[in-house]
């Protein structure tokens, strides 16, 4: 029988992987980003629903209207990070948006320092160069002609601005910590679905047939079970793990790419992938730039 730990391992990499395909996913449907995000929130909603009513968490929960406002924000902050994301893949591939999204530690810091009057210490500043340095490398490669588009540098400010949301959503979902978890995704996906509803011209821009599988699956996958995987393993296992296995999601990203869409990285985009992801674990692990053997946060 797996032990706590194991359960949650297997629970924390099929998540990660699952959210690794959503770029092909939300490609594959033939949706304009604001579509798929509507159809996600929906589908996910729906799916959260059916969670909270069968783990009775609708009828043990009472919150307060602070608790409701918050819930409110970080669902419009986390629908913007998804619009963001689906309409970054349109202009810089599946792999260059999803490694720049992965600047999010970096927002939180500097959200941190911001709202918070948080301290930065000379090891978190130097993963922060080391990502910038990595994000200047990408954005480079657009002048070497290593990514088609005429608007990749657009694409790399809208996974960046998608970070930024993300960052924003992290900071006040952990301001509702004695908020079920599944009760935060539901009311994020209602909020998402009653903000967009009336952008929505059901007549002219409903999905095509083929569209609907994937809308679903977006939907119910990789929102309501990879949630529910990712909150689960989170419970079980060390947040040094849960940092170092977050790392499947972008590497599955651009495989997908890779194979899928023939996307694959040239010499500046591996160097800045390789620079970016390297500073984030530095900084999830709190590694200390001066010394050979990192050392990891108690979780």
């Amino acid at each position: 029988m797996m032990s706590k730990q194991a359960r949650g391992t297997v629970e924390m990499v099929t998540a990660m992987m699952i959210s690794g395909t959503v770029g092909w996913f939300v490609i594959m449907s033939g949706q304009s980003p604001e579509a798929v995000v509507f159809w996600r929130c929906l589908f996910g909603a729906l799916a959260m629903l059916v969670a909270c009513l069968l783990l009775g968490v609708l009828r043990n929960t009472r919150l307060n209207a602070g608790q409701w406002l918050l819930m409110g924000l970080g669902g419009l902050a986390l629908m913007l990070n998804w619009l963001l994301l689906f309409s970054a893949y349109q202009h810089a591939s599946i792999a260059i948006a999803t490694v720049v999204y992965h600047v999010q530690p970096f927002m939180l810091v500097g959200l941190g320092v911001l709202l918070f009057a948080e301290r930065l210490s000379a090891a978190k500043i130097g993963w922060l160069l080391l990502a910038f340095a990595g994000l200047v490398l990408i954005v480079s490669a657009k002048g070497s002609g290593q990514m088609p588009g005429t608007d990749y540098l657009l694409g790399v400010c809208l996974a960046l601005a998608s970070a930024l949301f993300y960052a924003l959503a992290a900071i006040i979902t952990k301001r509702l910590k004695a908020v079920p978890a599944h009760l935060i995704v539901l009311v994020q996906m209602l909020v998402g679905v009653m903000v967009l509803a009336p952008f929505m011209d059901f007549t002219v821009d409903a999905p095509a047939e083929t569209a609907w599988g994937y809308l679903v699956i977006i939907g119910v996958v990789h929102t309501g079970l990879m949630s529910t995987l990712l909150y689960s393993a989170i419970q079980k296992i060390p947040t040094a793990l849960v940092g170092a296995l977050s790392f499947i999601y972008p590497i599955v990203a651009i495989l997908v790419d890779w194979l899928a869409f023939a996307h694959p990285l040239g010499v500046l985009q591996v160097g800045g992938t390789a620079a970016i992801l390297l500073a984030a674990a530095g900084m999830n692990f709190d590694w200390s730039l001066g010394r050979a053997t990192p050392h990891t946060r108690r979780s």
